[in-house]
């Protein structure tokens, strides 16, 4: 390999990694100030033009990175389960053999699928209202992959650790967990009564399908 080989091959990394900073700048910037809005206005009240104000960029800019504000809306839904999925993982990697550790990270999320004024329950409830829409509908049903995916490969990280039972069957629990997740957070919009299967009894029931039995 000659020097300007060399020299143009140490250039193309240089720009992709630049280009890979400049995009997780923006998409933090578009998260961090869609989440900012929608605490202060709610879901509805939250137009492009509030997004554009605060973040400083243009239309064109933020559609090059989604398509609709709908879309950007689904990434606070991403970040949640990112999040949790992350917490799970290094837990588990820093507890071997220990349940107790890794479940604490999912339980200590929980109750706020509880919470009204959680922002993700803000936008799950706000896109299912506009599921009508086709693109709003394939929005929806792109998120509920990801969180069928997501819980799965924790309870898939959990066996490969030998703290969840192989005996698990990791896809129909993982569509258990998400379906009652999801249910929370639609109650949390409609009703704030207390009720008999809540957040605790979620954990609870969790637990109880995820530990290892004692022999």
């Amino acid at each position: 390999m000659n020097s300007s080989t060399h020299d143009s091959l140490k250039g193309d990394q240089f720009n992709t990694m630049k280009r890979e900073l400049k995009r997780e700048r923006t998409t933090r910037l578009l998260l961090d100030a869609t989440k900012e809005l929608i605490r202060e206005k709610g879901c509805a009240q939250t137009t492009l033009s509030d997004i554009m104000e605060r973040t400083g960029l243009s239309k064109g800019a933020i559609f090059h990175y989604v398509k609709s504000k709908d879309e950007l809306f689904s990434w606070v839904l991403k970040e949640r389960l990112e999040d949790t999925n992350r917490r799970f993982l290094e837990a588990t990697a820093k507890q071997a053999k220990s349940f107790s550790g890794p479940m604490q990270e999912i339980i200590d999320r929980l109750p706020e699928l509880e919470e009204p004024n959680d922002v993700a329950n803000q936008v799950f409830t706000y896109l299912l209202g506009q599921s009508d829409q086709p693109e709003v509908r394939e929005v929806i049903r792109r998120f509920y992959e990801q969180a069928l995916e997501v819980s799965k490969q924790c309870i898939v990280a959990g066996q490969l650790a030998g703290v969840i039972p192989p005996s698990v069957d990791a896809a129909k629990t993982a569509d258990l967990f998400v379906v009652i997740s999801l249910g929370l957070r639609v109650r949390s919009a409609v009703s704030s009564d207390r009720f008999a299967f809540d957040s605790s009894a979620f954990a609870a029931l969790m637990a109880d399908m995820l530990q290892p039995k004692q022999q």
